[in-house]
């Protein structure tokens, strides 16, 4: 909103100085500033509300070191992330921008899920929350919105660069012209020519796939938002893993929005140019002042729990950025601790299935999933255990960020 006031300012009345807000660069400082201090202001007034509510955490009993101390910590704390992250992109960010309202829409969609899910825990006393079927349809149901968005939206465009034929090296630049295009075409990790068009690789099984590949292209967004806002829901155990881990993501992501969305280092870079998205920086740094913010109160140990509400929210944001950048197929990588989290609750879950069948008794691989109670079960301190799953992100991080120029 103030984008569009001091853009009016400045064409109608030149005041000096106002001009500084068509600068992505100025508004993301700005977004990170507002977010910063809307979860540190904001957040210490939710808590007071939600203890008198006596919106507290009920704690199943599992053995786990301090455990049962956290009885009655509020939780619904996601509305502080929430909160830091919609005020400061309505603020900064142009809202006719169509990747900005696919995130707004996203945000709050499964802030809704997350908070109903909430919602029924604490006030319906109800351990189960909302039933898994319909998180599942919520999720589903957002997979649909982004998935066709980006494949039949005429503003969701890639830029194509064409160099006229039999042009000397000398004329190589001038010759060149380019066009926007809708392609669905994402980014190969570690690969030379790393654009992979998806209507070619589902062509490559048989031709008439090609023609029908938003059957098969949606079914895979809708799969990448499930699993990745079900491992950030995961991962959301123990204080400040998730919010700590998901600024780490934030960042990396807000620098390839950056890069994308920027030709002079897109071009330097050779990576995809995707015209419009650079306005996601905005979008980005709002994200990671909210996670970095409600740390300030979620830090070991925590005055307050994201709950649903903050989890779902967060992986989703995180599995839908990555889609609107063409870096899905970084995820793995990105979001590796979100990965290994789900996966450690899978493989428990399966191999104490398949030994209690076999042998009459089900067996463990850890000790308790997920992967962050392993180590509480081994002994380990959670702000030990948190700090290393942190440096392991940047570590991830840094890994998908060198992507950029290793190939």
């Amino acid at each position: 909103m103030l984008y569009y006031l001091f853009d009016y300012l400045d064409k109608a009345y030149n005041i000096p100085g106002v001009g500084v807000f068509q600068y992505i660069s100025f508004r993301a400082g700005a977004a990170t500033l507002v977010s910063l201090l809307i979860a540190m202001i904001f957040g210490g007034k939710l808590i007071e509300v939600l203890r008198k509510m006596q919106v507290g955490e009920s704690i199943r009993d599992l053995g786990l070191q301090g455990q049962m101390e956290k009885k009655g910590t509020p939780t619904m704390g996601g509305f502080i992330i929430l909160a830091a992250i919609l005020i400061p992109t309505l603020l900064f960010a142009k809202l006719h921008n169509t990747y900005i309202i696919l995130m707004l829409v996203s945000t709050i969609w499964l802030g809704v899920i997350g908070f109903l899910d909430d919602y029924i825990k604490v006030f319906k006393k109800n351990k189960e929350g909302l039933a898994g079927r319909f998180k599942i349809i919520g999720q589903v149901g957002l997979g649909l919105i982004v998935g066709c968005t980006l494949f039949f939206s005429e503003d969701v465009t890639v830029r194509q660069y064409i160099t006229a034929k039999g042009a000397a090296a000398a004329d190589a630049v001038s010759s060149v012209s380019y066009h926007d295009v809708r392609k669905m075409v994402t980014t190969i990790p570690f690969a030379k020519n790393n654009e992979l068009d998806y209507h070619k690789l589902f062509s490559f099984a048989s031709p008439v796939m090609g023609s029908y590949a938003r059957f098969l292209y949606i079914p895979l967004v809708i799969i990448i938002i499930t699993a990745v806002s079900n491992g950030a829901n995961i991962t959301d155990g123990i204080d400040g893993l998730a919010a700590g881990t998901s600024a780490i993501i934030g960042i990396t992501l807000a620098i390839f929005a950056w890069i994308s969305g920027n030709t002079i280092f897109a071009d330097y870079l050779n990576v995809m140019f995707i015209p419009n998205t650079g306005e996601l920086v905005i979008f980005c740094t709002a994200f990671v002042g909210a996670c970095v913010g409600f740390l300030w109160y979620n830090s070991y140990p925590a005055q307050v729990f994201m709950g649903d509400t903050g989890s779902l929210s967060i992986g989703g944001i995180i599995a839908v950025l990555a889609l609107i950048l063409r870096k899905e197929l970084l995820i793995p990588v990105l979001c590796g601790i979100f990965l290994i989290e789900n996966l450690s609750v899978m493989l428990q879950v399966s191999y104490f299935k398949y030994t209690k069948k076999k042998y009459g008794e089900g067996r463990r691989i850890f000790k308790m999933s997920p992967l962050h109670h392993h180590y509480q079960k081994s002994g380990y301190h959670e702000a030990k255990i948190v700090s290393r799953f942190w440096i392991v992100g940047i570590m991830l991080a840094t890994i998908t960020l060198v992507t950029l120029k290793l190939r």
